[in-house]
């Protein structure tokens, strides 16, 4: 069967669903056998999803949730798409498998077929993607599974990063996944988030907010066999977020770091800060680029390392211009 082919069927089965659902709601149908005809409905629903997935028609009508009766009875409101909002039919077909299973209280699978709407979602309308997947963390903390709750808030944290390009929020939701995670005691998941929101506090100058972070993570990891190794590379990130607002704080950070965790001292990160602080120091703006290249030509620096260089190293230039 070709995609246009599976198209047809998915709508197919589309149409075959709300005949399901419409009967279902009428006064006989809801009497003789409803329940039956709502599961029915859902599994048409599932099944055109993934058909439209198969087909790689990432684009569709969006179904919104138009109202509820006391008796959960929902109404769909269709909104055709237009070129400039591209919706995903196989994430609208998820959307309404999930209000029913919701109707039939059937939790868990309204929050799968919400996560999976979520991810066809990715592809046409990161907003509605971000929709679904609240809406399935909802239902998760509910029933007390924190952990995949928290997996879902970094799927919205990367959608705010790379579809969105929204930093703010996706430092708040990479923070709530790593609250879940410390929650259920999964230190490691945890770090990984507080990492990435470090990263980011550190770009907008939230120093303080990064240091605590890369102190908390780094510590963390020097008592550990198996993380020791990254713990230099959490202390030179906190030392070079302390060079940023001062000279001074960066030079006790690193004798700290160096008592807490004496490996730190023979590293090349280590003995790259003291050359950044000496040439600092002397107002020594070649020493510095000299000390940053050699660091380079064994460990390639990454946007991130190379961001913050930068700026310690235009504060020894507007010092130097200061003097003249």
């Amino acid at each position: 069967m070709d995609n246009s082919g599976k198209e047809k069927e998915a709508a197919a089965l589309m149409a075959e669903a709300e005949k399901k659902l419409k009967s279902s709601q009428s006064f006989f149908g809801s009497m003789f056998g409803g329940s039956s005809k709502l599961e029915e409905a859902c599994d048409m629903y599932v099944r055109a999803a993934n058909m439209y997935k198969m087909a790689k028609n990432w684009c569709g009508k969006k179904a919104d949730l138009f109202s509820f009766s006391s008796s959960f009875t929902a109404v769909f409101m269709i909104t055709v798409i237009t070129p400039n909002h591209l919706l995903s039919a196989a994430g609208n077909a998820f959307s309404k498998a999930a209000h029913l299973h919701l109707q039939m209280q059937s939790k868990h699978d309204a929050a799968t077929n919400l996560i999976d709407a979520g991810n066809a979602f990715k592809k046409a309308d990161p907003q509605e993607a971000i929709n679904c997947l609240n809406r399935a963390i909802e239902i998760y903390t509910d029933m007390g599974r924190f952990t995949i709750a928290a997996k879902h808030h970094m799927s919205i944290a990367e959608i705010y990063e790379t579809e969105l390009v929204d930093i703010d929020k996706a430092i708040a939701h990479f923070e709530q996944a790593a609250d879940y995670y410390k929650g259920e005691e999964s230190t490691s998941s945890a770090n990984k988030c507080l990492l990435k929101v470090a990263t980011y506090a550190a770009q907008l100058e939230q120093y303080q907010k990064a240091i605590e972070i890369y102190e908390q993570v780094g510590t963390h990891a020097m008592d550990s066999t198996l993380l020791k190794y990254s713990a230099k590379d959490h202390f030179f990130k906190a030392a070079l977020c302390h060079f940023c607002v001062d000279m001074l704080n960066a030079k006790l950070a690193v004798q700290k770091y160096e008592e807490m965790f004496p490996a730190f001292s023979d590293s090349r990160e280590c003995k790259l800060l003291k050359k950044l602080l000496d040439a600092y120091d002397e107002q020594n703006v070649d020493g510095y680029t000299d000390a940053v290249k050699e660091y380079d030509t064994i460990s390639r620096l990454d946007q991130w390392l190379t961001t913050m260089l930068l700026r310690i190293k235009k504060t020894i230039q507007d010092d130097e211009n200061d003097l003249r």
